[in-house]
């Protein structure tokens, strides 16, 4: 029996010398599907895994990869069959390693992706991202791959833990699911009917990320503004605006995606009167022609919709305006999509994100008739482009010589490092790259790191980078930090802020700022990492309140 007893302790000693398993998790997709990719990767890390290095992340080389899938495009099989052909010489050659795969095309696809890729590991569905931790065990003990798809929702996602990729910025869902039926869409078969979150779970969850240091959080929802139907209120989501309007330390709040049929002027009112909603609207268009937009069972007109962006600026001037654009859907004629190109015109949209029309099989647009001609559609595309391109630049140009407070972001542009300048996003959530002064080159606090020789535009190295200091030296910024900047030039999708004057940088410190450089310094070694956020968020009531007018 003492012999077994030691045996037995030796195995688990043996064990927990072990490094713990890395992973790493590709997201592919929208908005909903980056935050349900980091619950996936807290869910992960309370279960013992610990992310991938960077250069392992750019290898692919973990040993679980998670892919995050969507469906909402025909490309989406393509990219993840890409990806999973990709991985397999890599885990041909890494014993051990495991591949899954979520999201909503292992919803739509279910047992099909192991029977085209033998090698993945485990799928799982948009219903049940708590069953990860476990499929992935579950498959290593039994040796084959783990399948399970559920009906329907088994956990609110956001009650899962959580592994946020920003300090500064977080995004929290407020509903999951969607009423409507679009004929063009798959997602409410995929994510299910709406079902929404209690008031107080979501000011909890937001006043969560604001003491973890957050300063901007963008609500989530597949229908935004249609929040409340499901506990019969159906004011909630101006209610939730106005609320977080009064959550001491919450800078900008955004929301995503709004549908133009349950726009009301009371959200209107709302993102005028509270401060801290920032003047940006994504507002999905999908069409421009009254005929095509009853064909997709869009419940709304072009000229409502044009209707909302008007009221929007009579209150908010300076709203920057972005959407969504199908083109080619079934049976659209040229006198159609000429009507697309007239409310596209008077839109005066600042970007769009535009789409060749796939049909999704079980959808009802699959199987309409008229599906038009690659070539037809691919000439629209381009002249939609080129027409968006012309707004673009104009909507941007008028920003030249306007002073914009920017959040400035993690990681950079293309070009920021070959030009000194580092990238964020000003309050109407326009990318802006500005320029950095030239830093002197005295060494800053004494830590024998001149400031002359820090790389802006890259992660700390060491603990020495006079970023991570106690006194940041004037002109240094760091993510999550407030940098003031006229713009000195425009392109269709992003802004310029070279410098106009010499002297430092106008930089204003921020809590992001400060969380920042807490979490590099505990990535370097010098201290613990508070970024993961594993508590779910309470539930109960929380009054939203009575509304409080403020002037923008």
């Amino acid at each position: 029996m003492s012999t077994s007893t030691s045996t037995g302790t030796a195995v688990r000693d043996e064990v927990s010398e072990l490094p713990p398993r890395t992973y790493l998790v590709r997201t592919l997709g929208c908005q909903m599907n980056v935050h349900d990719s980091e619950h996936m990767a807290g869910m992960l890390e309370q279960a013992g895994y610990t992310r991938a290095s960077s250069q392992d992340e750019a290898a692919s080389s973990a040993d679980v990869v998670v892919i995050n899938t969507c469906a909402v495009r025909e490309n989406a099989a393509n990219k993840l069959y890409g990806n999973l052909g990709q991985l397999a010489s890599i885990k041909a050659a890494r014993p051990g390693m495991q591949i899954a795969v979520g999201g909503c095309l292992a919803q739509k696809d279910r047992g099909d992706i192991v029977s085209k890729a033998p090698w993945v590991d485990v799928v799982f569905g948009t219903h049940n991202l708590d069953a990860l931790p476990v499929l992935l065990e579950r498959a290593r003990h039994n040796e084959a791959a783990q399948v399970e798809i559920a009906e329907s929702l088994q956990v609110f996602p956001s009650t899962l833990p959580t592994r946020r990729e920003s300090v500064y910025a977080g995004w929290v869902s407020i509903s999951v699911g969607c009423n409507n039926t679009c004929t063009f869409c798959i997602v409410p078969h995929l994510r299910g009917k709406e079902r929404d979150r209690r008031p107080g779970e979501v000011l909890a969850e937001v006043e969560a990320l604001v003491a973890a240091g957050a300063i901007e959080v963008t609500l989530l929802g597949q229908n935004v503004n249609s929040y409340g139907v499901e506990f019969g209120d159906r004011g909630a989501f101006a209610k939730l605006l106005r609320a977080c309007g009064r959550i001491e330390g919450l800078e900008r709040v955004r929301f995503t995606s709004p549908h133009p049929a349950a726009f009301t002027d009371d959200v209107i009112a709302a993102m005028a009167e509270t401060e801290n909603v920032m003047p940006q609207l994504h507002m999905p268009l999908q069409s421009g022609s009254d005929r095509i937009l009853r064909a997709m069972r869009r419940s709304y007109r072009s000229e409502k919709f044009l209707g909302i962006l008007d009221r929007v600026r009579a209150v908010i001037p300076d709203a920057s305006i972005t959407t969504d654009i199908i083109v080619g859907f079934p049976g659209e004629t040229e006198e159609d999509f000429a009507e697309t190109l007239r409310v596209v015109e008077a839109s005066r949209f600042s970007s769009a994100f535009s789409f060749q029309y796939s049909p999704r099989p079980g959808t009802p647009a699959a199987t309409m008739a008229d599906q038009l001609p690659k070539e037809v559609v691919q000439e629209r595309f381009e002249r939609l482009l080129a027409l968006q391109e012309r707004v673009g630049a104009e909507e941007a140009q008028r920003q030249v010589g306007r002073t914009l407070e920017v959040l400035v972001a993690e990681g950079s542009g293309r070009k920021d490092g070959a030009r000194h300048r580092l990238s964020g996003r000003a309050a109407d959530n326009r990318l802006v790259h500005f320029g950095l002064p030239p830093l002197p080159d005295d060494a800053s606090a004494g830590s024998g790191t001149h400031l002359a020789d820090t790389d802006l535009t890259q992660a700390p190295v060491s603990l020495s980078d006079p970023r991570l200091a106690d006194v940041v030296p004037d002109g240094l910024t760091r993510p999550g930090d407030m940098v003031t900047v006229t713009v000195t030039k425009a392109a269709p999708h992003h802004l310029i802020a070279d410098p106009v004057a010499a002297g430092p940088l106008r930089v204003r410190r921020t809590r992001s700022g400060d969380a920042w450089a807490a979490r590099e310094k505990a990535r370097l070694g010098g201290g613990e990492d508070q970024h993961s956020h594993g508590t779910p968020a309470p539930s109960g009531p929380v009054s939203l309140g009575l509304p409080t007018l403020r002037a923008r």
